[in-house]
């Protein structure tokens, strides 16, 4: 995994019952390229908290981490499903983020998640989709079509020409989509058709990797890639020739949400960070930076234009019925998902 680590400021509004200016530091993990730098250095000026961040490339990675006794870490940044994942496993500290200071400007439905209906656990970051990007004047007819078929059974043009996401749920669950099946199944017939499926795609992926995927398009140096809505929104910042789609077969819909594992060691000043982030003007920095939209109440009135007007950030509501949220599998579909990640990777 790409460790990378920034040492920067931290910290802001606070608690109703903290310190306006706290002392120490904060360890932050979270997904690579998903943190404003200028963010953390504006959260540092006022509060005197020092942040150092560290990033990884999947939940899967976050837990196995937190699994194998990882210890340092104060805020962690996992997607819903891992949050109740995590909740189950007694891995993350009560924090009660709906009675801090900003706790109530989370908006509806994020305020009352199922993974955690009191938000006992967590807070929320950023939300969005995984659908696939191209470069619409990169392929034949400058249009691909609204399905997965797109990047499963490609046409030759784009043999070495797709990138997939180093994600175990994230490929399986869009094979899931594609083969028709249900992303948690637990039938072996059903995931050996998601296995097929992903093993016919295989000699058209050039790699599986989750970095890097905006600078990745953005260059050409791949025609298509699977890609997070937020990142394609970037994407097309820099090349307005990529194309977002909602794949008309499902696309997952998904939050991402902050969460403090047991024993950190800096356990208050991860709450006064959590409750920092969720005050307006700061959690929309972070869209901004992000292209994501986020789950505060008056962030909007501090975005950028250019997320409001992007159907890949805005969705269309035609697409509305082709999001599928995400969803905590069992322990055998889980494992059922694996095989089939550990055949294709191999």
């Amino acid at each position: 995994m790409r460790l990378a680590k920034y040492l920067m400021a931290a910290a802001g509004a606070v608690l109703l019952a903290m310190p306006a200016h706290a002392d120490g530091e904060l360890f932050l993990y979270n997904w690579s390229n998903y943190t404003p730098p200028e963010l953390l250095r504006k959260f540092e000026e006022e509060t005197g908290i020092k942040v150092t961040l560290d990033v990884y490339d999947s939940n899967e990675t976050l837990l196995a981490k937190l699994q194998a006794g990882a210890a340092g870490y104060d805020v962690i940044v996992p997607s819903s499903y891992m949050v109740k994942i995590m909740i189950d496993e007694g891995l993350l500290e009560k924090i009660d983020a709906g009675q801090m200071e900003n706790g109530s400007k989370m908006m509806a439905p994020h305020d009352t998640p199922d993974f955690d209906p009191k938000r006992e656990y967590s807070a929320p970051y950023m939300w969005g989709t995984t659908g696939f990007s191209y470069d619409s004047e990169r392929v034949p007819g400058g249009e691909l079509p609204e399905s997965w078929s797109a990047v499963f059974e490609p046409i030759d043009e784009l043999k070495g020409q797709i990138f997939m996401l180093n994600d175990e749920v994230e490929v399986y669950n869009s094979a899931a989509y594609y083969a028709g099946v249900p992303k948690c199944t637990e039938d072996p017939a059903e995931a050996q058709k998601i296995l097929d499926i992903l093993t016919a795609q295989k000699p058209f992926v050039a790699a599986y990797n989750s970095d890097g995927t905006i600078e990745r398009m953005a260059s050409g140096e791949v025609i298509a890639h699977q890609q997070w809505n937020g990142a394609a929104h970037r994407t097309k910042e820099q090349r307005p020739s990529v194309v977002y789609v909602y794949p008309k077969e499902g696309i997952t819909f998904w939050n991402d949400n902050f969460a403090v594992p047991k024993g950190a060691p800096n356990l208050e000043n991860a709450k006064i960070f959590i409750n920092w982030m969720m005050k307006p003007e700061n959690i929309a920095q972070a869209s901004n930076f992000t292209g994501y939209m986020n789950a505060i109440k008056g962030s909007t009135d501090h975005m950028d234009e250019s997320l409001k007007n992007d159907p890949a950030v805005a969705m269309p509501e035609e697409y509305a019925d082709r999001l599928r949220p995400a969803e905590d599998c069992s322990d055998a579909a889980r494992e059922l998902r694996n095989r089939v990640w550990t055949r294709l990777k191999s």
